[in-house]
C-alpha cells in the first residue's frame, strides 16, 4: 500500500509517499504544475510496487492539472474537503504548519481512510465551465453594487432621487436600466429644470426613441415638475457632468458584462439534461436556473437529499453531548454560499408571490403560522425546495 499525499498550492504542489506503519517511501519534494513535470510525477507513481492511491486536497481550481493527469494516466486519486484534512488528528502539541508536513499528513489521512475514499471523476466541460461564469457574475454583482452606490452618491449632490424616477427592469437585450441611460442624458437637475416644459419633452421623446425606451407624456411632465422643485449642491459644470456621464457609462459596461455572462450561462444550462426540468420549478428563471445547476452540479454523484441540503451548508449537524441534546440547531454554513444566495432569492419570490398551490410556500406558510422566525421557516422552505429539485431531477438524469 502506498499513500500519496499531494499539498496543492498555485503553480505547484509537494508530495510525499508512505506505506503502513510511517514508512516513508519518498521525502516531500516539490513537483510544478507543468506538462514535463506532471509526466514525471504521473511516471513516478506508476514505478511504486503495490496498490497506490493519491489523495490531495479541493483547493479552488489549482489541484485540477494535477488530479486529470494522475486520472487520465489510470491512477486511483481521490480529492478531499480541506475541512477533514485540517481536522485530522496530528497528535502534536504545538501548531506547526508547511507543505512538506501537510504533505505528510495527507498521505497519513489516505492510509487511515483507504477503504472509505472516494474516487475522483473530472467533472463535464460544460458544468465546469458554467460553474466558473457563475463565480465570475458573482463577483461582477459585488462590482455593480459598488458602482451603482457611487453614481447614485454622484447623483444625490446633482439630481437627488434621479435613480427613482424609472422602475422599469433591466432590459433583456443590452442589460441597461433606463435610469441609468437617464443620469447619462440628464446629468444635473438643471439639464431638466431649466427648459421649458414642451423643450423637455421633446428632448426625453426624442432621447427615448434613440435609446429604444417607451415614451410617456404622463412621466415626462412628472420629470419636469419633480426637477423644477428640488436644489442640487453641486452646479451644473462641465466637470460634474463628464463625473456622472463617466460613472454611468462604468456603470452600463458592468450591466453590459453580466447580461451577456447570463445569456451564455442559460445557452450552456440548456444543453444540460435537467434544464428543462429545473427550469419548470416555481420561482426559477433563466438566471436561477443556470446558476442552480451550476452550482449543484450532476445530482448523481449525491447519495442522497441530505447530501444535496450538505452541499447548499443549510444542514444543521448534531450537537449531543450528555444529556445535552437541543432540537434547535444553527446550519453548519460549510456549503456553497452563492448556492445559499440562490436559495435565498428564490425563496423570496415565494414570499412575495405567495402560490397557494405550489407544496414550498405552504411548507414556508406552516412554519410562519406556527411563529418560527423569519430565518428559520426561510432555510424550512429552502430544505423543502431541495429535496423537490432532487427528486424530480434525479428521475429525469441518465442511468451511468
Amino acid at each position: 500500500m502506498n499513500a500519496v499525499g499531494i499539498d496543492v498550492s498555485k503553480g505547484k504542489s509537494t508530495v510525499a509517499v508512505i506505506q503502513p506503519f510511517g514508512v516513508v517511501i519518498a521525502e516531500p519534494f516539490d513537483v510544478f504544475h507543468t506538462d514535463s513535470s506532471l509526466k514525471e510525477l504521473v511516471r513516478f507513481i506508476k514505478s511504486l510496487s503495490g496498490e497506490t492511491k493519491v489523495v490531495m486536497e479541493y483547493t479552488g481550481t489549482y489541484y485540477e492539472p494535477v488530479a486529470n493527469a494522475l486520472h487520465n494516466a489510470g491512477i486511483f486519486v481521490s480529492v478531499v474537503n480541506p475541512l477533514l484534512i485540517d481536522d485530522y488528528d496530528t497528535n502534536r502539541v504545538r501548531k506547526v504548519k508547511t507543505d512538506k508536513l501537510d504533505a505528510l499528513k495527507i498521505a497519513s489521512y489516505a492510509l487511515d481512510k483507504w477503504i472509505k475514499l472516494r474516487k475522483y471523476e473530472p467533472a463535464e466541460t460544460v458544468r465546469k465551465t458554467l460553474q466558473i461564469m457563475n463565480r465570475q457574475c458573482i463577483k461582477l454583482n459585488k462590482i455593480l453594487v459598488m458602482q451603482k452606490n457611487s453614481l447614485i452618491a454622484l447623483l444625490d449632490c446633482c439630481f437627488p432621487n434621479a435613480n427613482t424616477l424609472f422602475t422599469s427592469p433591466r432590459r433583456v437585450s443590452d442589460g441597461h436600466e433606463k435610469w441609468v441611460d437617464f443620469a447619462m442624458k440628464f446629468p444635473h437637475v438643471d439639464s431638466v429644470a431649466k427648459l421649458s416644459l414642451s423643450a423637455f419633452k421633446a428632448k426625453y421623446q426624442s432621447w427615448c426613441k434613440k435609446e429604444h425606451y417607451n415614451y410617456s407624456e404622463s412621466k415626462a411632465d412628472q420629470i419636469h415638475a419633480y426637477a423644477r422643485t428640488i436644489v442640487s449642491t453641486l452646479p451644473m459644470t462641465e466637470s460634474v457632468r463628464k463625473m456622472v456621464s463617466d460613472a454611468a457609462k462604468l456603470l452600463n459596461s458592468t450591466l453590459e458584462a453580466l447580461g451577456t455572462l447570463h445569456s451564455e450561462m442559460d445557452a450552456l444550462a440548456s444543453q444540460l439534461p435537467e434544464y428543462e426540468t429545473v427550469m419548470n420549478l416555481y420561482g426559477v428563471g433563466k438566471v436561477f436556473c443556470s446558476q442552480l445547476i451550476a452550482e449543484i452540479g450532476d445530482v448523481t454523484r449525491l447519495k442522497s437529499n441530505k447530501s444535496l441540503t450538505a452541499l447548499a451548508g443549510i444542514d444543521p449537524p448534531p450537537n449531543q453531548s450528555g444529556k445535552d441534546d437541543p432540537k434547535s440547531r444553527r446550519i453548519s454554513k460549510r456549503g456553497s454560499p452563492a448556492l445559499r444566495r440562490t436559495l435565498f432569492l428564490i425563496m423570496t419570490i415565494y414570499l412575495q408571490h405567495q402560490p397557494a398551490d405550489e407544496p414550498v410556500y405552504q411548507f414556508l406558510d406552516k412554519k410562519r403560522a406556527e411563529g418560527k422566525p423569519y430565518k428559520v421557516y426561510m432555510i424550512a422552505a429552502a430544505h423543502k425546495f431541495l429535496r423537490i429539485y432532487y427528486a424530480r431531477v434525479k428521475e429525469v438524469m441518465p442511468t451511468q
